[in-house]
């Protein structure tokens, strides 16, 4: 499956059919370690964060959900430009799915409780392929971030 998403990757305009569901499960999980990278600082916050939510939306038990996570870590190294796997992304899933991954990545963004303008980037070009509009998407990170604070 590996060498299958990488071929992917690196040839994205061959790309026609939706993504089988485990495949976009892996680029779900691969934008989050891609948002938690963006700031140059990948912490334990961060990837503690991945891996529960990988756990929660796969209903993976904890050693599973790390491995799923250091698969997407070595695909964030080999994938092409956000943009391109958002957009593969956002053929397998519907609009609900898009707002649940963007809750996630949100999540992810915020577990280092440290606001960068390089994670914000990255979530709006996400938002924006996801076609998640920005009123809705403010309203999702809003309630992330207030969720957050109910937690601290």
């Amino acid at each position: 499956m590996f060498d299958r998403l990488l071929a992917l990757f690196n040839n994205p305009e061959s790309y026609e059919t939706p993504l089988p569901e485990s495949d976009a499960r892996h680029a779900m999980g691969t934008l989050m370690v891609r948002a938690a990278q963006a700031d140059q600082a990948y912490l334990f916050e961060e990837i503690e964060l991945i891996d529960r939510v990988l756990a929660e939306r796969n209903g993976l038990n904890p050693v599973e959900a790390a491995k799923m996570r250091a698969a997407c870590e070595r695909l964030e190294e080999e994938m092409p430009d956000t943009d391109a796997l958002a957009g593969m992304l956002k053929t397998a899933i519907g609009t609900e799915e898009a707002e649940a991954t963007l809750r996630a990545l949100w999540r992810v963004v915020f577990a280092d409780g440290i606001k960068h303008d390089e994670e914000d980037k990255i979530l709006h070009q996400i938002e924006l392929v996801l076609g998640v509009s920005p009123e809705r998407a403010k309203t999702l990170q809003d309630e992330v971030a207030a969720e957050g604070r109910q937690t601290s």
